[in-house]
């Protein structure tokens, strides 16, 4: 609900996690998200700074929901979630942590795992949670293998085939890059296992930002990972967590990498740095990084080849959540802009009114790796047209992770991430990794 320059919402108390009233308000270009507690007191927390406004950006979109929900709902949104009937966005990724142990300690860890986390969830375990996700949104989505760092496992190509086998398309492995690098028949086996894409953690081109926000140099085995995924025909996308003052002089550099090693990498997807997991206490306004900061920065350190123009609100989430923007490499290193910007732009050019499906669709076309060259060597095949076509595109997009700072309910209910949970509720990404000031999480538990 809109009244002057304010928005109302509602959100949760940081200290509490008690639901409290909330609001989206704009002064000049800048707009905050303002909310009040009974019992702690008033929070503000900057979420859109600058240009393209806000305004401009946001649009009204149809409930598009799956029709299954968790009942009973006894406390309201987003107390009852799995999906509970308030969402109005199906799942287009789904997220199954297969272990709570990682090979890094990041202070920005959404799931704050690490080497001394519990026992890993059995292959029985991790089929029931392929049967919710089955059940609760279908096999049109994009099935994310997560943890902790799931490369951990022996058994994850076990893992990748088994949701194969129930039917999943698209299973893409979220992961540091760290096994991947070490040898180059694991990412033959994954791939013949039935993997199509890898996620991989990228922050950067220097090794400073791996020490400073890994605890130690890693561009090497990232190059050498991207290396060995593109030998094995996996897709590769390069993942950075933006962190103000740390790595965000070097966005421009990120991208011109990953154009230089397209068309393996097939495109970049930036996550600005969330406060939780391991993250204490309230994040300064400074160290706030915005969508519409991110895509002016683009522009500035790319020299106009990528513009904050190119960039449109999605067609899946919540337009304050993310952006995207697809580009055709030209010969001569120029790009030119495949994305729409009319309003009703969607997730890769597809309108919110061609589906979920679609859009999950076109962006799994464009993450897997493009058939070898060899296999299109008729130059009058249609099939061979497009598909030079699909080699030579490259894909720019950012999602805004929300923490229990700048939480917004009206954008939580149009989640299309989820997370399948022990118990198999589906759980909107940003509730499932939520924490207080005391880090006391609002939903996730101990795996086992």
């Amino acid at each position: 609900m809109r009244s002057g320059n304010k928005h109302t919402t509602e959100s949760l108390c940081p200290v509490c996690l008690a639901r409290i009233p909330a609001g989206r308000c704009t002064e000049g270009d800048d707009t905050f998200l303002v909310k009040n507690c009974p019992d702690h007191g008033d929070f503000r927390t900057p979420v859109w700074r600058g240009l393209p406004s806000i305004s401009g950006w946001s649009r009204p979109k149809k409930a598009v929901r799956s029709g299954t929900y968790q009942a009973p709902e006894t406390r309201g949104c987003p107390f009852d979630c799995g999906i509970c009937s308030c969402h109005r966005q199906q799942s287009c990724t789904v997220l199954i942590e297969v272990t709570s142990r990682c090979n890094l300690s990041c202070p920005f860890c959404f799931a704050g795992a690490g080497t001394a986390a519990g026992p890993d969830p059995s292959l029985e375990t991790i089929a029931g949670w392929y049967r919710a996700a089955l059940e609760k949104s279908g096999t049109q989505n994009i099935i994310q293998i997560s943890g902790g760092e799931a490369t951990l496992r022996d058994d994850l190509v076990a893992i990748i085939a088994l949701g194969r086998d129930m039917g999943f398309p698209y299973i893409q492995l979220n992961s540091n890059g760290i096994r991947l690098a070490a040898d180059p028949a694991y990412a033959m086996e994954l791939q013949r296992a039935g993997l199509f894409s890898v996620f991989l953690q990228f922050d950067g081109t220097e090794d400073h930002i791996y020490r400073t926000i890994r605890g130690r140099s890693l561009l090497d085995e990232k190059l050498r990972a991207i290396e060995y995924c593109a030998a094995a025909g996996l897709g590769v996308v390069l993942v950075p967590t933006v962190v103000s003052g740390v790595n965000t002089y070097n966005i421009g550099d990120i991208l011109k990498l990953a154009l230089k090693l397209a068309p393996a990498v097939r495109g970049v997807h930036f996550q600005p740095a969330s406060y939780f997991g391991r993250h204490p206490g309230p994040p300064e306004e400074c160290a706030r990084f915005t969508l519409p900061e991110l895509m002016r920065i683009i522009e500035e350190q790319t020299c106009g080849l990528m513009k904050a123009e190119h960039f449109c609100p999605p067609g899946c989430e919540h337009p304050l959540c993310s952006f995207h923007g697809n580009f055709l490499r030209l010969p001569g290193g120029e790009l030119q802009s495949l994305t729409r910007h009319a309003p009703d732009c969607g997730e890769s050019g597809a309108t919110e009114n061609e589906g979920t499906g679609r859009s999950v669709s076109c962006v799994a076309r464009q993450w897997s790796a493009p058939v070898a060259a060899a296999v299109c060597c008729d130059t009058n095949s249609l099939d061979a047209f497009i598909e030079n076509h699909r080699t030579n595109t490259f894909a720019v997009s950012a999602m805004a992770f929300q923490d229990v700072w700048n939480l917004d309910l009206e954008r939580v209910q149009e989640c299309c991430i989820h997370v399948v949970a022990p118990d198999g509720a589906m759980i909107p990404f940003c509730l499932y990794n939520l924490t207080s000031t005391e880090g006391k999480p609002l939903y996730r538990r101990p795996l086992c």
